[in-house]
């Protein structure tokens, strides 16, 4: 990418506090072709479009040599790719065979029964701001959650918990297409690191089988792939939520008469966060598209074998879908955000991140009393794919039982 491209602008870090006046220049022209043969595609009804497309390829081997890769995740670890990063036939038998032990409906009650433990968590963490004055919501509470959560689902032994956090980070980190070759290689050893961790207990699984689903699907899947799929529950599972968690944070202090609203309406939680989905997605834009054919739309061609780039921030305020975007609305109608994503590569595991966002917010927003951000804008992470504050300091004044 050119330094004044338009990608350029929204990977900036001089931007990532606020990247929606770009991506509303960038819907001026749906479907947008880059200097080095990306397509960035940013209305909505053009990105579900293309979401839904099978000529639209997650699998970034059918990327022509020589076209920008950013975004991608490394793979010359030995591992095969996550399923997102494939496409039918393989993506929906892998799909489908994870599925049978996370959720409906062959294991209805699974996330569920997650419910009482996770909210044993959310306690835990929010007694421990006893006696503050100010608290980092990222490091003291968002942060922690989610990798409890994926290491629950997975069935890994709780004092193994504290090494899966530095590896969701790098992980995480290989995704931003400004990561360069430094963050791809530190994220290609983490995936190394977490693959070597994973086989030792998918072996010890088999022989003893015990809680999660690492269990359940190792009869079912090659050891390489279900390592992959833990793998990609790591990252897709964490750093996604953290960022959730701490945007509808950050989103509720900056809209007080709202606060004031859930606090004294336990049934707006679920449209508020299905707005925050909307409003400040965790996951801003999906780099890793490549067209099998040809593909017409919104009077544009995209040819064989390019980059696209699903804009799923800049859809989510498109005004020709969502009546006056750029306000935040918990009474919105017709909520049909893009927040996680759409059609065989809609979120996995979406059913468990809104539970956790449900438990985080509502009990933080009922039992902490806030005086206030202490930095609006926050530091945000590098990352602009998956974006959100790193840190989000604020000041309370007390904490309900």
């Amino acid at each position: 990418m050119t330094p004044d491209s338009i990608s350029a602008q929204i990977t900036d870090y001089a931007n990532r506090a606020d990247p929606y006046p770009l991506y509303a220049e960038l819907r001026r022209t749906p479907v947008l072709r880059e200097d080095d043969g990306t397509y960035l595609v940013s209305t909505y009804y053009e990105v579900r479009s293309l979401a839904n497309d099978p000529r639209l390829s997650n699998d970034t081997r059918n990327r022509p040599q020589g076209y920008a890769r950013t975004g991608q995740p490394a793979e010359e670890t030995g591992l095969p790719p996550g399923f997102i990063f494939t496409d039918p036939p393989v993506h929906d038998r892998l799909r489908d065979t994870i599925n049978r032990p996370f959720g409906p409906p062959h294991s209805p009650g699974f996330l569920d029964g997650l419910r009482g433990e996770l909210a044993k968590v959310v306690t835990e963490l929010l007694d421990a701001f006893e006696g503050k004055d100010r608290v980092d919501i990222v490091e003291d509470f968002a942060y922690p959650l989610p990798v409890t959560a994926i290491c629950k689902v997975l069935g890994v032994p709780r004092e193994d918990e504290p090494r899966f956090h530095g590896w969701a980070d790098a992980l995480a980190s290989a995704l931003d297409p400004q990561a360069g070759e430094e963050g791809q290689e530190k994220g290609q050893r983490a995936r190394q690191d977490l693959g070597g961790y994973l086989a030792g207990l998918i072996e010890s699984k088999r022989r003893h089988p015990g809680p999660g689903i690492l269990s359940a699907l190792a009869p079912d899947m090659t050891p390489a792939d279900l390592e992959a799929t833990a793998v990609l529950l790591l990252v897709a599972g964490h750093e996604t939520t953290v960022n959730a968690i701490t945007n509808t944070t950050l989103t509720l202090l900056r809209h007080p008469d709202v606060l004031q609203r859930f606090q004294k309406e336990p049934d707006l939680t679920v449209p508020l966060i299905e707005e925050v989905l909307r409003y400040e997605p965790p996951v801003q834009f999906v780099t890793w598209t490549t067209a099998l054919a040809d593909i017409d739309v919104a009077g544009t061609t995209i040819p064989k074998g390019s980059p696209v780039w699903l804009m799923l921030a800049a859809a989510n305020r498109d005004p020709r879908r969502f009546e006056d975007p750029d306000r935040f609305d918990p009474d919105r109608k017709d909520n049909e955000h893009l927040g996680f994503y759409t059609g065989i590569h809609y979120c996995f595991g979406a059913p468990l991140a809104r539970i956790e966002l449900h438990l985080a917010v509502a009990e933080l927003f009922r039992r902490v009393t806030f005086s206030g951000l202490l930095e609006d804008p926050p530091p945000y992470r590098t990352n602009a794919v998956l974006r959100g504050p790193r840190h989000l300091p604020v000041a309370i004044e007390g904490l309900t039982a």
